[in-house]
Parts: structure tokens; sequence; C-alpha cells
């Protein structure tokens, strides 16, 4: 029988998203959660997930417990997301709080994981743990929930969250006719780009932008524990073995249309240590399946997609209905004609537009930040072209 309930204090929830925040570029594919565990004489220990393979939340939490000689048994732990029940990369994070003796657990976000999905909760009642769930409006469970986005989506819809970042003019130019682009937004909001492109599992362009710009596409103006996967939509497998993308650091991933796959540069690539990998066509030539796209990626464990890419590519996504949500970084100077930042179908009504809901305006150096989330709508298309 599970002991009377008790009151958790809510000082023990302050600054724990911050904490879990402190797992950015740090635990994909794993979620991003914090623990604090408060013994009976009242000292707290905290922890944060680690790299993929390493130590939960909890099991940092009760490291440095056990390093302070604390004596858990009776005392609490708050932690952000359901702990698991199921041996994975590391034991079940359950079991060791029940080990410690703790009498109470209070989960600010359930885990919709399968191989978890109430087991972990369960299972600490089952112990006589007192289990308490914040309600989904509470502050730390949504902020939570923004925190694992990715995760959540990859669990719930089995596909990444995909965002796109777009760096254009105030008039949405992204580049000029004759295709400079370097640079429309300001220092800041290109270290502030890194900052996003940290907490991606992957980072998606086109062989278009690639022949165009030829990008690393990697993290490089924040400090990162880990590179994101470099991921290339190259349907014919024309990219140059010299492009900076397929340079180190990090693993890069093609994608290719099937008929492509078997070439004599695919041996090449792969001796680069790219994983070229068939993707099923869609439409017209040179198109991928993009939905087959983003479960592939899904089943490789990428919770958040970021999208790099041109106008084709970006409208292709953005027809499809594929994107989550739009990052956007506007410099205070108007263009004119030139590239816009994505290739759309012309509409007949208003009415048509894609419907979004800023979430976040703010100034980056002399630039300005927009994030906007899709909002529902009826399913688009699925094909794209590279």
């Amino acid at each position: 029988m599970n002991p009377p309930p008790s009151t958790f204090d809510p000082r023990w929830l302050v600054g724990l998203d911050a904490l879990a925040e402190q797992s950015i570029g740090l635990s994909e594919p794993n979620p991003r959660v914090a623990c604090r565990i408060i013994a009976p004489d009242g000292r707290a220990f905290e922890g944060h997930t680690q790299h993929a393979g390493g130590p939960h939340a909890e099991v940092m939490a009760l490291r440095a417990a056990a390093a302070a000689g604390a004596d858990l048994r009776g005392g609490s732990a708050v932690v952000t997301l359901e702990p698991c029940s199921h041996h994975g990369r590391t034991p079940p994070c359950c079991e060791a709080l029940i080990e410690a003796g703790l009498a109470r657990v209070l989960v600010a976000l359930p885990d919709p994981n399968p191989l978890v999905g109430g087991r972990g909760i369960a299972r600490l009642r089952a112990a006589g743990i007192e289990v308490q769930v914040l309600p989904p409006a509470h502050p730390l469970a949504v902020a939570t929930r923004e925190l694992n986005l990715g995760f959540l989506s990859r669990m719930e819809r089995g596909r990444p969250w995909v965002r796109l970042k777009v760096a254009t003019s105030l008039d949405g130019r992204t580049a000029l006719p004759n295709g400079a682009s370097q640079w429309i937004t300001g220092a800041a909001a290109r270290t502030d780009g890194h900052r996003w492109r940290r907490r991606a599992g992957a980072l998606l362009t086109g062989i278009g932008t690639v022949r165009a710009d030829d990008p690393r596409l990697d993290v490089r103006l924040v400090p990162t524990a880990r590179q994101p996967v470099r991921v290339l939509l190259d349907a014919q497998l024309a990219v140059d073995r010299q492009a900076r993308m397929l340079q180190p650091p990090g693993p890069v991933w093609l994608y290719c249309a099937s008929d492509s796959a078997n070439t004599p540069h695919r041996a090449a690539l792969q001796a680069l240590g790219v994983q070229v990998l068939a993707c099923p066509a869609a439409g017209a030539p040179l198109r991928l399946d993009l939905e087959h796209l983003l479960r592939d990626l899904a089943a490789r464990e990428i919770n958040e997609l970021h999208l790099e890419a041109g106008p084709g590519l970006n409208g292709a996504f953005l027809r499809a209905g594929l994107v989550d949500e739009l990052l956007l970084y506007l410099a205070p100077t108007l263009l004119g004609p030139g590239a816009p930042l994505a290739q759309l179908d012309a509409l007949h009504a208003l009415s048509g537009g894609l419907p979004l809901a800023f979430t976040d305006c703010s100034a980056i150096g002399p630039d300005l930040r927009i994030r906007a989330r899709v909002l529902p709508r009826p399913a688009g298309g699925v094909a794209a072209g590279q």
C-alpha cells in the first residue's frame, strides 16, 4: 500500500528546466532530463542526462548524494520525465530510486516511449513509493515538453520534429539573383543559429545548396560535446567528393534515389566514411519521398531535424506539411529581386496560406529572430525536388 499523500515543496522544482537544458548537445537520442533528490536532512543533489550510454539524470543525482555520504532513505525526488523501467543502454532508473529507499517521487511529464509508457510510475508505486505527476499545464511540465519536442515527436508520431531555419532580408530574400548570400545576417545571428544546430540530432540540406554554397553544416561557433549527423539529399549521387560537408567532423548520411544507390560513386563516398542510404522516389525525377525519409531518420533515433536548405527543398517540405517550426533570422535590409525563402505554389485565396503561430520574437544583434509554429492543417503531398 502506498503511503498517504504528502506535499512536495515547490522550491524543489525551481531551476530544474535550466538543469535539463544542460543535456542539449549531449544526450541525443535520449531525452533531456533533470533530477533533484532531497535527503531527509534537507540537502539536495542534482543531475542531468549525460551522453547516450552514460548515466541518466537520476543516476547522476544518486551519485552526487553517495559522494556526499547522504542517507536518502525516506527522501524525495523530482524528475522532469518519468524514470525508465527497461534495460536499454543503461539499467532501469526506477530500480535505482527504489534501491535508494526514497519515499516519494514527483514526475513532471510521463514518458511516451512504448518501452516505458507508465511502467516506470507503476513500478515505483508497486514498491510503495508515493508518485505524483504534475498537471499538463504546470510550467515545469510545459517546459519539459518544449525541451523534448523532438523526442516526443519521434515516440508519438514516428518522425522527428522538423525545424526549418532561414536567414533573409526584411523583404524575404535569401540571396541575390546572382546567388550572393553571405552574409545577409550578422555574426550574432550566425552564432545563435549554431546554438540551434547544436540541439538537433541531424542537420539536413540538399545537393543544390552544397553546389551553390559548399557549406560545412557543422557546429563550430558554440561549444558542443557532439556533432549532429549531417544529412544530404542527393538523388543522383552527384556530390563532389571534395565538398566540405563530407569532411570531418561528424558523421554524414547521404540519401539518394534507389536506382542510384549502386553506382561506382557510392564506393568512393563510402571510402570517405559517408553512409549512403537509398530512398524511394516520389513523383517526378530527382524527387525523394520525404515522408519515408523522416520515418527512416526516426528509426535511426533522430529526434530533432534542423533543415538548412534552398528555396526548392524548403518549399517541398512546407508543401508536404512536414515542417513543424520555422526559425527565421531577418536582417534590417531590403534586397529587392532574389531568391525567396521557399518556393511555394501560387494561391487563389488568402485563406489558403500556411497558418502559423508566433512563439518568439527576439533581437539578436542587429537582426530579428522569429520562431513560428506551424498550425494543424490538412495533409499535403509527399514529394520533393532536390
